[in-house]
């Protein structure tokens, strides 16, 4: 089987699928703190793209959302945050700031609105720490809807929140009283 020419992005989406949700896809496993084998996870994605450590390093050096992280001898790599899979990435817990905001599409305002934000398939909430931020995130799903979150709030009344080492904040669930649609 011929392999695509090399596309850095679509070989990082497909690496993005294999750390943070399915690493059977190659026959990989993760440890309990989603941490892969380099050498596993370049033959793994060798069977179907063109890859090898430079590129892998170009990959995680390169990647705008900083999603991935090496361990200090380069060895092992993980997703930073948007796990799908019980992993425990071993995020710190940290003081947000009294606003953060999320970014979806329109066609889920009114679930929110009702529920509140939950993770869904993922273990987190994902919140972002500027509107403009949440309205990319937003956009990739359809048309955006922005609600600013009362984070600050949420941490007094007890919420626990986790700041994952690319800056994305994530919490287990935001509740109605904590949101606030933002007009555009």
């Amino acid at each position: 089987m011929k392999k695509p020419v090399l596309d850095l992005t679509r070989i990082s989406k497909y690496m993005s699928l294999i750390l943070r949700h399915k690493p059977e896809a190659i026959g990989i496993e993760l440890d309990a703190h989603g941490w892969a084998n380099v050498d596993a996870l370049l033959a793994g994605i060798g069977r179907k793209y063109a890859i090898d450590r430079g590129v892998l390093e170009e990959i995680v050096r390169t990647d705008g959302k900083q999603r991935y992280s090496f361990n200090a001898d380069r060895t092992m790599i993980r997703a930073n945050q948007g796990h799908s899979i019980p992993v425990d990435v071993e995020l710190p817990t940290a003081e947000p700031p009294e606003t953060l905001f999320h970014g979806t599409a329109e066609r889920f305002a009114a679930s929110i609105e009702a529920q509140g934000l939950r993770p869904k398939s993922r273990l987190y909430v994902h919140l972002s720490s500027n509107a403009e931020t949440a309205e990319a995130v937003g956009r990739r799903h359809g048309e955006p809807v922005i609600y600013q979150v009362e984070a600050g709030k949420m941490h007094r009344d007890g919420y626990i929140f986790y700041l994952s080492a690319n800056g994305v904040w994530l919490t287990k669930t935001v509740p109605v009283p904590y949101l606030r649609r933002l007009e555009r």
